[in-house]
């Protein structure tokens, strides 16, 4: 075999290398890029709608774990609805409900996909929107209608509720505070917490103020004097005299001062039992003093107060003290 047949030989091996070379490269390619391909896919029922047409946008993906797909960005399209995604099998599904609004032809771009922390390109698919024509020969036309009012509902009055039961709360705190706060103490409530000879004088001075006797009403006049030094002989001596009869009070101050337990003279008890009777005639004999005898009554009344008192402590304990002695 001389030199030129071996040239040719080896010209020959070398081709058919090189040949399986390729060929191996593109099987390679073909299986590993179909393997890559086939991980995430798009589709749509439509490519051609006409305006405000809905169609659906599917991203499959082939796998399901650490899967990420980001929010759809769309341009001259809108998302409808955003369907949460769904695994069958091994697949992953997104779905959309698309629309368009604006005539032409637009692009739903090509979606960056992350799986296992690997990003995989969806294709872009071209839509056509398409206008909806209209023979206005054939289409009969309306007149523009007014502007129709929408029916009321709960957001509408919601903010003028929420400012009613604000006030009716405010309102209720109010009275609640009202109802409970310490009332201020009225005039009678003072005097009734002065000592008793204190309260008797205050008595007396508003009972001169109502000037009832001189608006001839004798009888309340005499009763309201009356109560006054009993409520006091009561409160101050500790002897029981708004339930006592005239008679009944008369013999137990006269005792208790007998028994030195009070200090008061006979005279005073002398005027008290004058006062008490002469207030007994008017009120059950329809007895009319005259003026000057009325003022009198009341000069006793003031009188019998300042001689009516108990007996000061001071000499009980001196007298212990002189008997023990």
């Amino acid at each position: 075999m001389n030199l030129f047949e071996n040239l040719n030989i080896s010209a020959l091996t070398k081709r058919r290398k090189k040949s399986m070379h390729f060929l191996f490269f593109l099987l390679f390619s073909f299986l590993f890029g179909n393997a890559f391909a086939q991980q995430v896919a798009v589709e749509v029922d439509t490519t051609n709608i006409r305006i405000g047409e809905q169609f659906n946008y599917q991203i499959s993906v082939d796998d399901t774990a650490n899967v990420i797909i980001p929010k759809l960005e769309l341009k001259g399209l809108e998302v409808v609805e955003d369907f949460k995604m769904d695994t069958i099998k091994r697949n992953l599904i997104k779905k959309y409900l698309l629309t368009g609004f604006d005539s032409g032809a637009f692009y739903i771009p090509s979606q960056q996909i992350f799986i296992r922390n690997r990003a995989f390109l969806t294709d872009s698919i071209l839509i056509n929107v398409a206008t909806v024509a209209i023979d206005t020969t054939k289409q009969k036309m309306f007149p523009i209608k007014a502007i129709q009012s929408e029916p009321y509902t709960f957001d509408d009055f919601k903010q003028y509720i929420i400012w009613i039961v604000l006030a009716l709360l405010l309102i209720g705190g109010l009275i609640y505070y009202l109802k409970t706060r310490k009332k201020e103490e009225t005039p009678e409530e003072v005097i009734a917490a002065l000592p008793p000879f204190e309260e008797a004088i205050e008595k007396l001075h508003q009972l001169d103020e109502k000037l009832l006797w001189q608006n001839n009403e004798i009888k309340k006049y005499y009763s309201e004097l009356t109560e006054i030094i009993r409520a006091y002989v009561e409160k101050e001596l500790k002897i029981p005299a708004l339930e006592s009869t005239t008679d009944e009070l008369i013999e137990t101050l006269t005792d208790f001062n007998d028994a030195k337990t009070i200090d008061a003279s006979k005279n005073a008890i002398a005027k008290l039992k004058g006062l008490l009777s002469e207030a007994d005639l008017v009120k059950f004999a329809k007895s009319k003093p005259l003026s000057h005898e009325i003022e009198e009554d009341r000069r006793d009344a003031e009188g019998i107060l300042n001689e009516l008192k108990p007996k000061p402590v001071i000499e009980e304990e001196n007298e212990e003290k002189n008997e023990l002695e």
